[in-house]
């Protein structure tokens, strides 16, 4: 698992890579949560990768329903069949019908139940749901399978490896956590981060992904309003491969550090602790 994470480009330890074996092994979803920007959907992105399967993904906000989650009726259609069929008798309207599958618009927990081929189903975000939205989750997650009053229930044909990230922004519920297995991810050690920045940017000099990585860590640490996520620094890092840098200099870290933060006073705040 480690190695075929690391050839799809996420460098997991151990115990990530334990759960997502285990998760594939025991048919359960894995919920993963911690700080935005620690690679909690990579990790999703590269298993798909890895595993050489589909990856469906259902972005989650306030409000979500279950005509954008799960499934609707495409209206349209279904009209356009009635006229069709008006005027005839009322047996061959029901015989024609206007609730087969035909008319079945699938969303993404609907698209990964009916996959003729095994899928990577990601759930990101699910904190951003209400406790309502949530719950339209819950039959996916324990039974692999969509109730359709119309049609009856629809169960998965081969069971996808589910994966729901979170950034905390609120407690989900008990049953929700009941179902999955459980992964924290926060930011990498100085050590870990700079050997993702040289599997990512190969090119660029080894003691700069040193300096970027222990440099990003410190940021960390200040009172920032959205302290860098591991994206931004492979950004930075590409940043100065494309300058052409040797040293990370003062000069150069005042003039890109637009890159690693995008917020003016974290950007002031940054400059005060690095004192450049």
């Amino acid at each position: 698992m480690l190695a075929g994470l690391r050839e799809a480009g996420y460098l997991a330890d151990a115990p990530t890579a334990t759960v997502v074996y285990l998760a594939a092994e025991l048919a359960k979803p894995v919920l993963i949560e911690g700080p935005a920007g620690t690679g909690k959907t990579q990790l999703a992105k590269s298993v798909a990768l890895a595993a050489g399967k589909r990856l469906i993904r259902l972005q989650c906000y306030e409000g979500l329903d279950e005509s954008k989650a799960i499934y609707e009726w495409d209206y349209r259609r279904q009209l356009l069949q009635l006229q069709l069929h008006q005027g005839r008798p009322t047996a061959d309207l029901d015989a024609a019908g206007v609730f087969g599958e035909e008319f079945l618009l699938s969303r993404p927990l609907l698209a990964a139940i009916r996959s003729p081929e095994p899928v990577v189903l990601l759930l990101d975000e699910v904190d951003r749901l209400d406790i309502e939205s949530e719950a339209l989750l819950l039959e996916v997650l324990s039974e692999y399978q969509v109730s359709i009053p119309e049609l009856g229930t629809v169960t998965a044909r081969h069971i996808p490896q589910v994966f729901l990230t979170s950034n905390n922004s609120r407690d989900l519920s008990e049953a929700l956590k009941r179902r999955c297995l459980y992964l924290h991810l926060g930011y990498p050690s100085t050590e870990r981060e700079a050997e993702i920045v040289r599997l990512h940017v190969p090119d660029l000099a080894e003691h700069l992904a040193r300096e970027i990585a222990e440099l990003v860590a410190l940021l960390r640490k200040t009172d920032l309003k959205k302290p860098p996520s591991i994206a931004e620094s492979l950004d930075w890092a590409r940043t100065l491969l494309t300058l052409g840098a040797t040293d990370l200099t003062d000069d150069l870290t005042r003039q890109t550090l637009s890159v690693l933060l995008k917020y003016e006073r974290d950007i002031d705040t940054a400059r005060a602790e690095l004192r450049i």
